[in-house]
C-alpha cells in the first residue's frame, strides 16, 4: 500500500521528498471524494496485520479503511505459510510459560532489542489467538514442530496454523486473493496445508495416500473447476488472509484497492490526512482518529537494500510479490521524524531462480525452505567449501551465507550438491522428485543453466566452475561424518529443529546421508529474503517513535512496516506474523481508548 510510481518517490532514489515527487504527478487533489468518503482510521496494508487491525477498530465502533496498492487482496501475509509463532498460547495444556519464552528470547535475540517490547508481546499472544477465534480465524498447534534455535527455553509447540476453509465463501473477492506460491500446491494447483506439504516433501509414511487423497478431492470438484483451475481450499497464509476477509465482511468494512499511500499529512504530532492515488486519481483522505502502517517493508527497493544491507543483494532473489513492498511508508513516516531500526536485518530464506512456466522470458525466485535440509545433499560456497549446518533454519541459512560471503567472496550464490538417491527421494524447490518429475521432462533449456548433471564430482565441479579437488574432498569429509553419525565442522543434525526435518531410517543420524551415488546434481542458490526485519520504531503498543524518543500521537507501525521486536532473529515457525498480529490488536486497542 505505498506509492505505484516505486522508485521516484523514494528519497534514496530521487533526492527530493515524498510529498515533493508526488505533488506533481496527477495535477490537483480531489477533496471532494474525501469529503464523501468519512473515515476514522486509515490502515496501510491488506496482509493480516493490516485486515486485524481494522477488524479490532471496527469492533470498538471506529470506522475503518484499508487501503491495498495492488489489485490484490493479502500482501505477503498470503503467500506465506500462514503460522504464527506464540508462546503459552493457550490452545494446548503444554506447560509453556511466559518466564520460559523470556528466557529463551533473551538469548536469541539479536542488536538492540527492548525488553519492554518483548515482554508486550508475549503478554498480549494467548489474547490475540482467543480474538482470531472470536472473530472466525481459528488456528491450530503444531506440537511437533521445535523453535528454530537451540537455547534455554526452547521448546517445541509454539506454532500455530490457520485451519483451511472453503474459499467460495469469499464470493467474488475470491479471485482478488493473492496466488500462492506454485512450491505451495501439489502439480502447480491443488493446495496444501503445511503438515501435507512436508509428508510430500520427506516422503513421510502415508505420502502416497496423501497425493491420491488430494487429487481426488480436487479433481471430483467439478463444478468449481468449470469456473476457475484455482483450488478453492484454502490453506496456510491464504487461509488466514480468507479467514479474516470473511470477518472483514460481517462488520463491512471498506477496502480500497489500487490504492497508494503519497504523503502523511501532520499537525505536530498528530497525523490529521493522508494523500493517496487511487486508480490514477489523487485524494486526500481524512484520518481523524490516526493512521496504522501495515504496508510492509523496504526490500523490493534496490537502492534502500544497497544503502542498507552488508553484501550486495538483489531485490529479484526476493520471495516477496515484484513491485510491491519499496519502503515509501517507512520513508513517508521518516520525513516527520521518525525514527528506525534494524534496517540492516531481513527475514532470510535461500531461493532458487528458475524460468517462470507461464509468463514468457520471466526468471522468478522460488523458496528453498526445507530442501537444503534433506540428507545425501551438502551445501558449498564457489571454493568447494561448506559453511553451514545445512539442517539449520532458513534464516541462519542465510545468514551462514553473508558471514561467508564477507570472509571469502565466494558466496552469493552458493551451491547446493545431492545425488541420485536424494534426486529420487526429495524435491529441489518446485523440482519434484524423480517419480514425478524425471530428468526427460525438466525443460532441456534448464539444464546446465540453472540445474546441473554428470556422472561424477569430479566432472560436476568442472561445470559449475568450483575447484573439483575441493569438492570432492568436501564430499568425502561428510560421507565420513555420515557414517559416524558426527558433523564435527557444523553440527548437523544435533539440533532437536535438524532432526524434525530428518529422514528416520537414514541412521544414525537422520539428517546426514552419504553422497556416493552418481549421476551427482547442483543448482545456485541465492540469498532470498521474506521481508525486513527492520522499519519504523515502535512502542510497546506499536506507536511510531521519534528519533528524541518520543511518540507520534496517533501513527502506528505494525508487520515489516515496523522494527521486528526480536531484533535480527527468527525464533521459530510464524516468527513475522505473530508479532504483526499481536502488535496490530494492540495498536487498535491503543488508538480505539484515546479520546479525540
Amino acid at each position: 500500500s505505498t506509492c505505484r510510481h516505486r522508485g521516484a518517490c523514494i528519497p534514496a532514489v530521487s533526492g527530493r521528498t515524498v510529498a515533493e515527487e508526488c505533488d506533481g504527478l496527477t495535477g490537483n487533489i480531489d477533496d471532494s471524494l474525501a469529503d464523501i468518503a468519512s473515515f476514522d482510521v486509515i490502515v496501510c496494508g491488506s496482509g493480516a496485520a493490516g485486515l486485524l487491525a481494522a477488524i479490532r477498530l471496527a469492533d470498538q465502533g471506529l470506522k475503518p479503511l484499508v487501503i491495498e496498492k495492488s489489485a490484490c487482496y493479502g500482501g505477503t501475509s498470503a503467500i506465506s505459510g500462514g503460522g504464527i509463532w506464540v508462546p503459552a498460547h493457550g490452545l494446548s495444556d503444554d506447560g509453556d510459560s511466559y518466564e520460559q519464552a523470556m528466557t529463551y528470547l533473551r538469548v536469541v535475540s539479536r542488536g538492540d532489542v527492548r525488553e519492554e517490547k518483548l515482554a508486550a508481546y508475549l503478554a498480549a499472544g494467548s489474547e490475540t489467538v482467543d480474538y482470531l477465534g472470536e472473530i472466525g480465524v481459528a488456528m491450530t498447534a503444531s506440537p511437533a514442530i521445535p523453535d528454530y534455535i537451540d537455547a534455554p527455553g526452547s521448546r517445541s509447540g509454539r506454532s500455530l496454523f490457520p485451519l483451511a476453509i472453503d474459499g467460495s465463501q469469499l464470493g467474488e473477492d475470491f479471485c482478488r486473493l493473492r496466488e500462492a506460491p506454485e512450491t505451495y500446491r501439489l502439480f502447480g494447483r491443488i493446495a496444501m496445508n503445511l503438515d501435507e506439504g512436508l509428508v510430500l516433501a520427506m516422503q513421510r509414511r502415508g505420502w502416497i495416500g496423501t497425493v491420491v487423497r488430494l487429487l481426488a478431492r480436487y479433481w471430483s470438484d467439478l463444478g468449481w473447476r468449470r469456473k476457475t483451475r484455482i483450488d478453492r481450499r484454502l490453506t496456510m497464509g491464504r487461509a488466514l488472509i480468507g479467514g479474516l476477509l470473511l470477518a472483514m465482511k460481517k462488520r463491512q468494512i471498506s477496502i480500497w484497492l489500487d490504492t497508494s499511500l503519497c504523503r502523511i499529512r501532520h499537525e505536530g504530532d498528530r497525523v490529521v490526512a493522508v494523500d493517496v492515488e487511487r486508480h490514477g486519481n489523487r485524494l486526500t483522505l481524512k484520518t481523524p482518529k490516526g493512521l496504522v502502517l501495515a504496508a510492509g517493508g523496504y526490500e523490493q527497493n534496490q537502492m534502500l537494500r544497497d544503502r542498507h544491507l552488508p553484501v550486495a543483494t538483489d531485490r529479484g532473489w526476493s520471495l516477496t510479490p515484484q513491485s510491491m513492498n519499496e519502503g515509501v511508508s517507512v520513508a513517508s513516516a521518516e520525513e516527520l521524524g521518525a525514527d528506525t531500526e534494524h534496517m540492516n536485518a531481513f527475514w532470510w530464506a535461500p531461493s532458487i531462480l528458475l524460468p517462470s512456466k507461464r509468463v514468457a522470458n520471466l526468471i522468478s525466485a522460488e523458496a528453498m525452505y526445507f530442501d537444503h535440509r534433506h540428507p545425501f545433499s551438502l551445501c558449498v560456497n564457489r571454493l568447494g567449501k561448506r559453511f553451514v549446518n545445512e539442517s539449520c533454519s532458513y534464516d541462519r541459512f542465510g545468514q551462514a551465507m553473508i558471514a561467508d560471503q564477507l570472509a571469502t567472496g565466494a558466496n552469493l550464490p552458493c551451491w547446493m550438491i545431492f545425488d541420485w538417491k536424494f534426486r529420487r527421494r526429495f524435491p529441489c524447490g518446485p523440482i519434484l522428485p524423480h517419480g514425478l518429475l524425471p530428468d526427460r521432462r525438466i525443460p532441456p533449456e534448464w539444464w546446465d543453466s540453472y540445474i546441473f548433471k554428470a556422472d561424477s564430482l569430479h566432472s560436476l565441479g568442472r561445470k559449475i566452475g568450483v575447484p573439483s579437488e575441493t569438492l570432492m574432498a568436501t564430499v568425502e569429509r561428510l560421507n565420513d561424518f555420515a557414517v559416524t553419525g558426527q558433523d564435527e565442522d557444523f553440527g548437523r543434525g544435533n539440533a532437536a529443529y535438524d532432526r524434525y526435518f530428518g529422514k528416520p531410517n537414514v541412521k544414525p543420524n537422520p539428517c546426514l546421508g552419504p553422497l556416493d551415488t552418481g549421476p551427482y546434481y547442483a543448482v545456485k542458490i541465492e540469498l532470498g529474503d521474506l521481508g525486513t526485519k527492520g522499519g519504523l520504531k515502535t512502542d510497546s503498543v506499536a506507536r511510531v517513535m521519534k528519533k528524541d524518543g518520543t511518540v507520534f500521537d496517533n501513527l502506528y507501525a505494525v508487520g515489516n512496516s515496523a522494527g521486528s521486536p526480536f531484533g535480527d532473529c527468527y525464533p521459530g515457525a510464524g516468527g513475522t506474523l505473530g508479532p504483526a498480529l499481536v502488535f496490530a490488536r494492540l495498536a487498535a486497542d491503543d488508538l480505539g481508548s484515546r479520546d479525540g
